[in-house]
């Protein structure tokens, strides 16, 4: 097993651990830190190793899984190397798919027909990166629809101290890793104040950049 310090020098081995930045977040709450899990998935053996831990975790903690599900896009990735470790691990096939965002919503739903394949199944969710929860909340709404049993939610860093209530009380709730990073509202941010550049190469800066300048 991976220790959380295993996982935050991995992860700042490929940059994927950003600092003393400006960077606009998907909540539109601006910082100084991002994780980027884009980093991250070009290095196909560490991708596997981060996913082979969480999959010797959610073994070692709750009944048996059957499936793997995570948000499209980034987190297919996720979703294939867990539930390729875990059929590895358990010598038994746990299949790996994907939700997508519905068209003209925020909402997920499970098609391509993977509702069948994971009806009354024992799910586990995953995901790269926590912010708020809310992505990871709605695949789990979307699981529990279809008749699927969510037993756990893991993610690869918990950056927005999200808990257990924020992503629909799953039975088991883990992440590898945990970073507190400073979130401020744009009115308040301290770095809009001394007018430090807005980092476009991640996060959502180009788009709120556009917005301010269209």
């Amino acid at each position: 097993m991976m220790s959380e310090t295993d996982v935050l020098q991995l992860l700042h081995k490929v940059g994927a651990v950003i600092t003393d930045s400006h960077i606009v977040y998907t909540s539109n709450k601006h910082g100084s830190a991002y994780v980027n899990k884009d980093a991250v998935y070009p290095h196909t053996r560490l991708t596997s190793k981060l996913c082979l831990a969480i999959a010797q975790d959610a073994l070692a903690h709750g009944p048996v899984i059957q499936a793997v599900i995570a948000p499209a896009v980034g987190g297919i990735i996720l979703s294939q190397w867990t539930a390729y470790h875990l059929t590895d691990l358990s010598d038994r096939e746990v299949i790996g798919v994907y939700a997508e965002k519905a068209p003209e919503s925020d909402e997920f739903v499970i098609k391509r027909g993977y509702d069948k394949l994971l009806q009354h199944k024992n799910v586990l969710v995953v995901e790269d990166i926590l912010n708020t929860g809310g992505s990871v909340k709605k695949v789990v709404e979307a699981v529990r629809h279809i008749s699927g049993n969510v037993v756990a939610v893991a993610a690869l860093c918990n950056r927005g101290n999200v808990s257990k209530e924020d992503i629909g009380n799953p039975p088991y709730f883990f992440t590898l890793a945990n970073v507190n990073m400073d979130a401020w509202d744009e009115a308040e941010c301290p770095l809009c104040i001394q007018k430090v550049p807005i980092n476009t190469e991640v996060g959502k800066g180009r788009e709120f950049l556009a917005r301010r300048h269209p």
